[in-house]
């Protein structure tokens, strides 16, 4: 027991001690001092001490030949403290302000990899993966003979195929909640903006049965309008997918649009 004790009370001496050489490193006028400490904070792994050291640096060696570096560790004490948004933003204000650093790829790539570090599981928000694509497609644009680019286009497809189930799910709760009209409008932009994706013909056969539900559950003088935009979106279905698994129920939807339509006719 004594000894937990002792050893508690010398880690408590030696914390106060090194806080309080912090502190007086801090409040020292000795610039030169502080940005020795703080690359040796930085490089021992200590980003917060380096961070607040750097930051003090950074308007003292504006116009130095030292700025570059100042701020080059200063972005990256923000990314190994994992806030994200914070080291993207330094990242590209590095690699805009000095643009013809050696470092300025890399910061620009990185400005782009943080948004992609900030990218949530599908079913939340999507701002920062779609910031990430954006980001990552201006890093291929600006360094196009880059090393990198072919690991950019892996993050994007990665990317992308993130928003394309979020954009499928969302597709799905609409119809499943009996919204319709959004369930259009979701599909229809899915279609539009994942041409490429398996779901393409499932989702595209949602369009048909929201239409159907749509028209049934519609005023009269909606439902025409309605009936005759889902016989066409079958017609293309049909033309898209003549073998698919949802042909039958596709045709039985068809035909009810038809009678719905001849009774109005009709009537």
């Amino acid at each position: 027991m004594r000894f937990i004790v002792k050893t508690l009370l010398f880690v408590l001496v030696i914390s106060a001690f090194s806080c309080s050489k912090f502190d007086k490193l801090v409040k020292s006028s000795d610039y030169e001092l502080k940005y020795k400490k703080a690359l040796e904070y930085f490089h021992k792994g200590n980003y917060t001490n380096a961070q607040t050291l750097l930051e003090e640096l950074i308007p003292v060696f504006k116009g130095t030949d030292r700025a570059e570096e100042v701020y080059y560790y200063y972005a990256y004490c923000s990314y190994y403290q994992t806030d994200y948004g914070l080291a993207a933003y330094h990242f590209k204000t590095f690699a805009r302000t000095f643009s013809r650093s050696k470092h300025a790829e890399e910061c620009s790539f990185l400005n782009a990899y943080c948004y992609y570090k900030n990218s949530p599981g599908y079913s939340l928000d999507q701002a920062d993966t779609k910031n990430a694509i954006q980001e990552m497609q201006q890093f291929i644009n600006d360094y196009s003979d880059s090393w990198m680019v072919d690991s950019c286009n892996l993050v994007i497809d990665g990317l992308r195929a993130k928003l394309e189930k979020k954009t499928y799910e969302i597709c799905k709760q609409y119809f499943f909640i009996d919204d319709w009209k959004a369930a259009i409008v979701e599909c229809s932009n899915f279609l539009k903006d994942f041409p490429d994706s398996k779901s393409q013909e499932e989702v595209h056969f949602i369009i048909i049965k929201s239409y159907y539900l749509l028209a049934i559950n519609s005023i009269e003088s909606k439902k025409q309008e309605r009936l005759i935009k889902g016989m066409e979106t079958y017609l293309k279905f049909v033309d898209l997918y003549p073998q698919s698994i949802y042909l039958k129920e596709a045709e039985k939807i068809y035909s009810e649009f038809q009678n719905l339509k001849n009774d109005k006719i009709n009537n």
